[in-house]
């Protein structure tokens, strides 16, 4: 937080771009993702990505060796810097391991718990409730879509896909619209292939293209990276939004267009364990 999400503003600002902030309210337990070493996955993307260059030690501690230490509130001044700086904010969950290891058992009112802590959190610091959130390891189930869309959301990015669109569950269309993440991440590709920036660029397709980038990752150990793909990016005349602009514009011009879709669960080359993805056609 303190390295790199000042790193992205700055960059932010150089290239005169809007983004979108999601934060993890709750204690840093990222120590404790050591226990998925028992998935050959995740024990090959450990092995591929230099976890110590990547993440640092105080990361790969924190929960474990090192005490877990909030991540939101701890840096509040640097969160209330976004905005300053034109940017929007939404929450990324509050406990981000225990959401992403355990989202499959949580009951309706643990997701309601978890997701009330950092909308409180964020309330304490920006005085006003945030109409964004974003699932920790793309992970959402039927529940917390439900839950979701009960604490009156604008909008979630929780799933990766190809276009916005509302999600149906049981035949019933949940109301929060869904904006997925549509290109690959940086550590998906990292020891894979050598030229991040012209993967990117070349991973694009006409329309919309999200692509998540982590503070941890692009800015620190891969802020060149970035730039280049920045720079790449706004040679193609590409124009550069957040995804609060894109929701607005959808919900207020083309909302009744919008697909309505099954979410399923999924696999990411490079990536661990299942993600939730875009489905087909709601029946």
């Amino acid at each position: 937080m303190r390295e790199g999400v000042p790193r992205l503003l700055e960059l932010f600002k150089q290239y005169a771009l809007r983004a979108s902030f999601f934060i993890s309210f709750g204690p840093d337990r990222s120590g404790r993702a050591i226990r998925r070493l028992w998935r050959p996955s995740f024990l090959l993307k450990m092995m591929r990505t230099n976890p110590l260059r990547l993440y640092g030690v105080r990361t790969l501690l924190s929960g474990t060796l090192l005490p877990s230490k909030p991540i939101g509130e701890a840096e509040a001044e640097i969160l209330r810097s976004i905005p300053q700086e034109g940017h929007e904010i939404g929450i990324h969950g509050y406990d981000h391991v225990r959401w992403q290891d355990g989202i499959e058992s949580m009951e309706e009112g643990e997701i309601e718990l978890e997701l009330k802590k950092s909308m409180d959190a964020y309330e304490r610091i920006f005085g006003k409730h945030p109409l964004s959130t974003a699932a920790p390891g793309w992970r959402c189930t039927s529940l917390s879509l439900a839950v979701q869309e009960r604490l009156g959301f604008l909008y979630a990015s929780d799933v990766r896909g190809k276009f916005p669109f509302f999600p149906v569950h049981n035949g019933r269309t949940i109301q929060t619209l869904q904006i997925p993440t549509t290109l690959p991440t940086a550590d998906e590709l990292i020891g894979r292939r050598r030229e991040l920036a012209g993967v990117f660029l070349s991973s694009m397709g006409p329309g919309l293209n999200v692509l998540t980038v982590h503070a941890e990752v692009e800015g620190r150990a891969y802020v060149t990276f970035f730039r280049d793909f920045l720079e790449g990016v706004l040679k193609r005349k590409a124009v550069l939004v957040s995804l609060g602009e894109v929701a607005q514009l959808i919900l207020q011009r083309r909302r009744e267009a919008v697909p309505r879709l099954a979410v399923r669960r999924g696999k990411v080359p490079g990536r661990s364990g299942w993600v939730a993805m875009q489905g087909p056609l709601a029946a």
